[in-house]
């Protein structure tokens, strides 16, 4: 990243600042969005800027991007970077504020978008899957009642420091977090959905887990092909038992899971390959954002 794009404008990545006194920074307050690029447009952008708008304001930080400025704002700065597609972060801090914990709503928040080339995903990622290893460490619960994408993200972050001392790190596995009471919650950057008897199941917002923007367009996508759609509390034992098992996040999609691991006891799904409902539903999607079959 060469450039950076700061309030609208479009900087040198060393000039792109913020204040020591930003409270993005001294206390976590601001949100941010991930989404890529599909023949240089953003998808799914609208939906984006809804979830950073409807976070914006229940955290009072003032926040009027609109969807046409945000495309003209993310096209100039992939110009710059010179990128055709792009893994882009949307960032909204609260700006500057007294040293201490305000009542009052901010008044100048710091816009910040990231733009990198997209990272290069093997088709069999898609076909053979991923692993996904059980954490001890839970899922924190959200701040709010439903959690934010906010900045403070060291539920996560301690996560990932735990999955990288399973052997299933090295191949790329994903790491599941349960919340406290040992319900299936989340991955560390991923949704999870799993299929048993024609069900398609994905748990409940109340576990704590983050409204993802490509969970909701995989769940409306399922309904639209007949499938039965369900929400709840399940265990570990039922994802075990599950028929197919698959993640969802804005840059990968939808990527199948073929074994899970509990340590570094290993349990393979669907014979080691993407099921036919996962299969179906990765079609779907890529027709959805305008990917050539």
């Amino acid at each position: 990243m060469n450039y950076i794009g700061m309030n609208d404008g479009v900087i040198d990545a060393k000039d792109a600042v913020v204040s020591v006194l930003d409270h993005g920074l001294l206390y976590g307050m601001g949100l941010f969005e991930t989404f890529r690029t599909y023949g240089g447009m953003p998808f799914l952008l609208e939906r984006h800027l809804e979830r950073m708008e409807s976070g914006c304001r229940q955290l009072g930080i003032p926040f009027n991007m609109d969807h046409e400025k945000l495309l003209d704002w993310i096209a100039r700065l992939m110009e710059q970077n010179r990128l055709k597609e792009a893994y882009i972060r949307f960032t909204v801090t609260a700006g500057e504020g007294i040293l201490g914990l305000p009542a009052a709503d901010y008044s100048n928040p710091n816009l910040i978008l990231y733009a990198k080339a997209l990272p290069t995903f093997p088709e069999q990622l898609y076909t053979h899957g991923k692993a996904l290893q059980l954490l001890e460490h839970p899922r924190n619960t959200p701040e709010g009642p439903v959690r934010f994408k906010s900045l403070h993200y060291m539920n996560n972050i301690l996560a990932k420091r735990e999955l990288s001392v399973y052997s299933s790190a090295v191949g790329g596995a994903e790491g599941l977090m349960l919340t406290p009471q040992g319900f299936v919650a989340e991955g560390i950057v991923s949704n999870v959905f799993f299929v048993k008897k024609g069900v398609l199941c994905t748990p409940d917002l109340s576990t704590g887990i983050l409204p993802g923007i490509t969970r909701e367009m995989v769940m409306k996508l399922a309904v639209h092909t007949g499938l039965q759609v369900e929400e709840g509390l399940y265990s570990w034992e039922q994802l075990k038992e599950a028929d197919e098992v698959f993640l969802t996040n804005s840059i990968q999609e939808i990527v199948p899971v073929t074994s899970l691991y509990e340590k570094e006891e290993r349990r393979i799904i669907n014979g080691g390959r993407s099921g036919p409902v996962t299969t179906q539903l990765i079609l779907l999607y890529r027709e959805r954002a305008g990917v050539p079959t």
